[in-house]
């Protein structure tokens, strides 16, 4: 069963205090996909992610390194952030990175992950950013889409760890 909810978020900010209010519905275990273009904010939403699970280090773009691992500041879970945009083997080279050795323990967020890890997890939130489809702002360069654009947030629950939790709440 699939549940989803759909939240604007028209800031950096929020995108990251929607991260925020995501980690509040995270445990250990939990696979997040994150879907969406170039600078549409899946790592800015990852932030969120980090300072809500409150673990150590900066949250920044994984890409180069391909997965980094945040370890818990307190009693909670760490966060393992995957970038698998470069990754074109799918599962087998996901399973490389030794993740289903750390879901059971972990919160692991992935960009670009839809088609590559959902054999990881039978339960797992997708969460799909787009831009705005008819916004009034014209957008000259990626640093001002991240600014100024207003982005549709579309958080779905895969399976049945997802069927009792009140995804609608995420919209503040």
């Amino acid at each position: 069963m699939d549940v989803g909810t759909r939240i604007t978020v028209t800031s950096p900010d929020q995108m990251r205090d929607l991260g925020r209010r995501l980690a509040k519905l995270l445990r250990p275990g939990d696979l997040v996909l994150l879907t969406g273009e170039l600078g549409a904010g899946k790592t800015t939403l990852t932030r969120g992610l980090g300072e809500g699970l409150g673990v150590r280090g900066a949250v920044t773009s994984p890409t180069f390194v391909i997965a980094r691992v945040h370890p818990s500041l307190g009693d909670g879970p760490p966060l393992v952030h995957v970038d698998a945009y470069r990754l074109n083997g799918g599962l087998d080279e996901m399973e490389d990175l030794d993740l289903d050795v750390s879901l059971p323990d972990s919160v692991v967020a992935v960009e670009w992950g839809e088609g590559k890890v959902e054999e990881l997890a039978e339960d797992r939130l997708h969460v799909v950013i787009q831009r705005t489809v008819g916004s009034d702002m014209a957008v000259t360069d990626t640093m001002a889409a991240d600014v100024d654009d207003v982005r549709d947030v579309v958080v779905t629950g895969v399976g049945t760890r997802w069927a009792g939790e009140d995804l609608a709440s995420l919209a503040g």
